[in-house]
């Protein structure tokens, strides 16, 4: 075999093991974010209180604000597919409606061995897909009218077998968790500009008490300045690793649905005729694009070789199915 040539599971294992380091190196920036934004939010306030603070009262404002994201997470994985579904304006059909693509969908579930998910349909001219929910047994599998009208029975097997793997792969829990931990630390940035905003209208009398204890301590100023530094760029770099995961987990997916239906050419063949459609997917927005199986929104995917690129080039997937030996 050459050194080009891979086989499906070859990609799966890369794949796998490139979103680990990218999960785990997020965990460990969501942590340290947390903690310095938390101490910071607590100077602006009270400058004094944050220069006698212990180990003790810095653990507790950790939890303080793991428990945010706690709740957060709780919300997103119990109701975040209800919300997705809903803005996407997906309503649920029966076998009876479309019983050709239940059947395919059927056949998906068994080869993943998984339950079969809920089928939903969106009204739209524009050729997607996308799954969502919280673990296999409350999945949901939603395509547009576009892409089961323009697709041919193989090049829909092999969509939904790529959907069937972001379910059988938990790429579903992971996707809505990960959203939830941006949006918490975009929440602590915010939390520490009000804390600014209101240390500067604090008073003569705060100032009074800083002057009369010394002034901040160096560790606290570096703490704080620290703080207004992250608070500007972790939004941005907890967006760019939520891509990068979100990348990988769609080259895993491709490799994962040919695994299913052994025939890369049908999910190939999809990919392009999903790339050439001019139509524009009208309820998507910049929070579920990178749900879809190609990014909806045509001017972000011309972008897709950037870092803030929620999927891979089409090109670049196409050439990996391609090259699969199966």
């Amino acid at each position: 075999m050459s050194a080009s040539q891979k086989t499906f599971h070859d990609l799966i294992a890369e794949n796998k093991r490139n979103s680990v380091v990218l999960v785990a190196a997020f965990c460990l920036f969501t942590v340290i974010v947390m903690l310095v934004l938390g101490l910071a939010i607590i100077g602006f306030a009270d400058p004094g209180a944050l220069s006698h603070i212990n180990f003790v009262e810095a653990g507790i404002i950790v939890l303080i604000a793991v428990g945010i994201a706690l709740a957060s997470a709780l919300f997103g994985y119990y109701a975040g597919d209800k919300v997705i579904l809903g803005v996407s304006q997906a309503h649920q059909i029966r076998h009876d409606d479309d019983p050709e693509l239940f059947n395919v969908v059927e056949e998906m579930a068994i080869a993943a061995g998984t339950p079969t998910p809920r089928v939903y349909v969106i009204d739209d001219t524009a050729p997607n897909a996308f799954a969502t929910g919280r673990d296999p047994e409350h999945a949901s599998i939603a395509i547009t009218t576009g892409l089961r009208g323009k697709l041919t029975r193989e090049e829909l097997q092999g969509v939904i077998a790529h959907e069937m793997s972001h379910v059988r792969n938990y790429d579903i829990r992971l996707m809505l968790l990960m959203a939830v931990l941006v949006g918490t630390i975009a929440m602590l940035s915010d939390f520490l500009w009000q804390a600014m905003r209101w240390s500067s209208f604090g008073g003569s009398r705060r100032r009074d008490r800083d002057r009369e204890g010394g002034g901040l301590g160096p560790l606290v100023i570096v703490i704080m300045v620290l703080a207004v530094i992250l608070a500007i760029v972790a939004p941005v770099l907890a967006q760019i690793i939520q891509l990068a995961v979100s990348r990988q987990r769609e080259y895993l997916a491709d490799a994962s649905a040919v695994e299913l239906t052994r025939y890369p050419q049908g999910l190939a063949s999809a990919l392009r005729k999903i790339d050439a459609d001019s139509d524009v997917l009208e309820v998507a927005n910049r929070g579920t694009a990178h749900l879809y199986i190609a990014n909806p929104i045509k001017k972000f995917e011309k972008r897709a070789g950037s870092v803030f690129a929620s999927h891979p080039p089409i090109e670049d997937r196409v050439a990996r199915l391609e090259s699969l030996l199966v």
